[in-house]
């Protein structure tokens, strides 16, 4: 059975147009009580991108029983379409990965699941958002007045959650849970130069499923129960119109028609960046000239659909493994020297091999390649493992044949493929 993450992207009800950076310390800041009165609204303009990176450290309880601690790293990255003086169109791309917390494999954060979503957010943080749509899970949250607030005044708006159980129940749409969210305005806290604006919000969770839903003739189980809280402060930056910034902390516990009774309880935190631009032709051409003036080999510049794409082809492993040679690490150190002009930007390093062994053995022999690099870099600090994800393609995306037309092996071709893409994330 795949694990539950309820509190997958917790952090995404942060949806808003502009970015900050996350600040560690808001706990220790202090509070100003004294602040006149503000009234709180998101601003959008168009093509506004952010990325947010959420991450969730939480315990999985079944039947009582620890079945697991996870930490779970939530990316979105998120373009406004369109906007208005009352409201905002986003279009985002919600990506989730997942790692045992105590235990060290070494492993970098694979690139995991994607989900591609389109909703309006207005002035007041109300979401229209249609069922086909998965993401974010948290919607309606922080919700602000039509009036102006001080230190101290408090008020409810209704929300809720939106769970993904199609795996696990065959639940075709999102699983909806109602909440009435309790706000209090505390006052204004300064952090890096910066006014923000202190709101309190804790809701608790409850509802029943009486009868199976949308029924499969393969799912007997389904959830009958959902309950559980949240506890936040979230710091909005009012001048610019967005959330700065949040923790949280949760407990969810569902009950199955089986008896299963899940758990999951832990805390999270987000920090926002803005997403540079990265895949443009001057950058293409800037970038390709910075390789040939390195004078590297076999490295190509182009302009991939996530973000400008630097290939190294040819990639050099001691034979059959992971273990870059030193040419290779030369190369990297190069390499990095460009990675490190885009500080913003998270990377995603991808593996592939040319088509020789079984498929599942490709596989695996790419996502190691895709991770030595990727810890090469991090030894290097060019991004720590938080802002740097990898994927093996194995032998699924060839850059040029692996064979000739009379059934011989192409070794030009079959070099071109064995390469790792390097990714400056710009989406």
């Amino acid at each position: 059975m795949k694990r539950f993450n309820f509190k997958l992207l917790t952090a995404l009800f942060l949806l808003t147009a502009g970015c900050s950076a996350f600040a560690q310390t808001s706990s220790a800041a202090k509070v100003n009580t004294k602040s006149g009165p503000v009234k709180l609204e998101y601003k959008y303009q168009k093509d506004d991108s952010y990325r947010i990176l959420s991450t969730v450290e939480e315990d999985v309880y079944v039947n009582s029983r620890l079945d697991h601690k996870a930490r779970i790293i939530n990316r979105v990255s998120a373009t406004v379409t369109s906007a208005s003086n009352n409201s905002g169109l986003h279009d985002a791309t919600f990506m989730t990965t997942e790692e045992s917390v105590g235990v060290d494999t070494g492993k970098t954060f694979s690139w995991g699941e994607e989900y591609h979503s389109v909703f309006e957010k207005d002035a007041q943080g109300k979401y229209t958002i249609g069922d086909e749509y998965f993401m974010p899970t948290v919607r309606d949250v922080p919700f602000f007045p039509d009036k102006a607030v001080k230190p101290g005044d408090s008020w409810t708006a209704d929300g809720h959650e939106a769970h993904d159980l199609r795996q696990t129940f065959g639940m075709k749409k999102p699983y909806l849970v109602p909440f009435t969210a309790n706000y209090t305005y505390k006052g204004t806290v300064t952090e890096n130069g910066k006014k923000l604006h202190l709101i309190r919000c804790t809701y608790n969770l409850y509802t029943e499923t009486p009868e199976r839903t949308n029924p499969q003739p393969y799912y007997n189980d389904y959830p009958v129960m959902m309950m559980g809280f949240s506890d936040e402060d979230i710091y909005f930056d009012n001048e610019r119109g967005m959330i700065d910034h949040y923790t949280e902390k949760f407990r969810i516990i569902m009950e199955s028609a089986y008896g299963t009774v899940y758990e999951f309880t832990g805390t999270a935190h987000a920090e926002v960046a803005d997403l540079v631009r990265t895949s443009t032709e001057k950058n293409v051409d800037d970038v390709q000239n910075k390789i040939q003036d390195m004078g590297l080999d076999n490295v190509t510049v182009t302009r991939g659909e996530k973000g400008l794409t630097i290939a190294l082809e040819n990639i050099q492993f001691k034979a059959e493994s992971a273990i870059l040679l030193d040419s290779e690490k030369l190369k990297l150190q190069k390499i990095a020297k460009i990675l490190e002009l885009y500080p913003n930007n998270d990377i995603l390093v991808v593996g592939h091999t040319a088509l020789s062994g079984t498929e599942a053995s490709r596989r695996i022999l790419s996502e190691h390649r895709a991770e030595s690099v990727a810890n090469f870099l991090i030894k290097l600090g060019v991004k720590d493992k938080y802002h740097i994800f990898t994927q093996g393609m194995g032998s699924t995306q060839p850059v040029a044949d692996n064979y000739n037309a009379d059934g011989t092996p192409n070794r030009e071709g079959m070099a071109r493929n064995r390469r790792v893409e390097i990714i400056i994330l710009d989406k």
